[in-house]
């Protein structure tokens, strides 16, 4: 089966989905760069995870983004979003262009994309995220899954989907530090029971301004302005933010101020000089940086 969807050829076969013609797409710049943390990659380049209700092994090649254990009604109703392939990203990445250092971080990092998460599970995975490294972070966050979630089979191998707000708001403290996640375990099971009784609504941040979004996640436990920006920002909900922790912050001093900057002077740098693709420039930028050692005096 063969249809054409949004400027794209999607053929359905063999229980995978096939999209023809996708460009600036990199599974390992997307899944690497420090965005998400449920994707695993494996011995032959192909990246295994959940999304929602459904465990899925994603591949590309020449333009061909193929996702197996998928039917051309789950590329319709979560892959085409997910992976944002309704965006321009070559439109973006010249706008971006400005000067040599984002340049070279563009070409670096050329197939990213910013991935649409689902709102409570970025804002959970980020709280978890605080004080942490990838590594760990996925281990928690695949620990949850597997205590609270439902069980996905795909290919005899189970996988799980991330846990509702009435799962982890209904757990006990005691046993969800099983899951290793430390002191972030009583963030995660108030941020929940506040989700669960209307304390905070969700759903109400994508009408708010870029502001108060985050000054509203900034009411749960756990969440500063770089918890907060990189959960409106990596689950589509804003892109005119630019995360800033301490190494972030080195970073900018290093390639644009040359001097000691405070947060303020970075994050209203980045809104005057990148504007509503800030979110888009720190990935290139955050991504480029990490790779290449930049912000940390090696």
């Amino acid at each position: 089966m063969v249809i054409n969807y949004k400027g794209y050829e999607i053929k359905e076969q063999e229980g995978k989905v096939i999209v023809n013609n996708v460009r600036d797409f990199n599974p390992v710049h997307i899944f690497e760069c420090g965005q998400c943390f449920r994707w695993i990659r494996q011995e032959d380049g192909s990246y295994t995870g959940v999304v929602k209700d459904k465990a899925a092994v994603v591949r590309y090649m020449n333009g061909k983004l193929e996702i197996s254990n998928s039917a051309i009604e789950d590329l319709k109703n979560i892959w085409f979003d997910y992976f944002d392939l309704g965006r321009d990203y070559s439109e973006i990445k010249r706008r971006l262009s400005k000067d040599e250092i984002m340049k070279k971080a563009i070409e670096f990092g050329y197939g990213i994309r910013l991935l649409k998460q689902d709102l409570w599970e970025t804002l959970i995975s980020f709280i978890i995220s605080a004080n942490n490294r990838i590594p760990m972070i996925m281990k928690v966050v695949g620990a949850i899954s597997e205590m609270y979630g439902s069980e996905i089979i795909m290919d005899g191998k189970s996988y799980y989907t991330f846990p509702d707000v009435d799962k982890l708001a209904g757990s006990a403290l005691e046993q969800l530090e099983m899951c290793r996640g430390g002191f972030r375990c009583k963030y995660i099971l108030k941020t929940a029971q506040m989700v669960k009784d209307g304390t905070v609504n969700l759903a109400s941040l994508a009408n708010m301004t870029t502001d108060e979004a985050r000054e509203e996640l900034k009411r749960f436990p756990g969440v500063g302005n770089k918890v907060a920006d990189c959960t409106i920002l990596y689950s589509g909900t804003k892109y005119d933010v630019f995360p800033t922790d301490v190494w972030v912050k080195r970073v900018m001093e290093e390639l644009y101020f040359g001097r000691p900057a405070t947060f303020s002077e970075i994050q209203n740098f980045a809104a005057d000089y990148f504007g509503e693709l800030a979110g888009f420039a720190q990935q290139y930028l955050f991504y480029y940086a990490r790779e290449h050692k930049i912000g940390t005096g090696k």
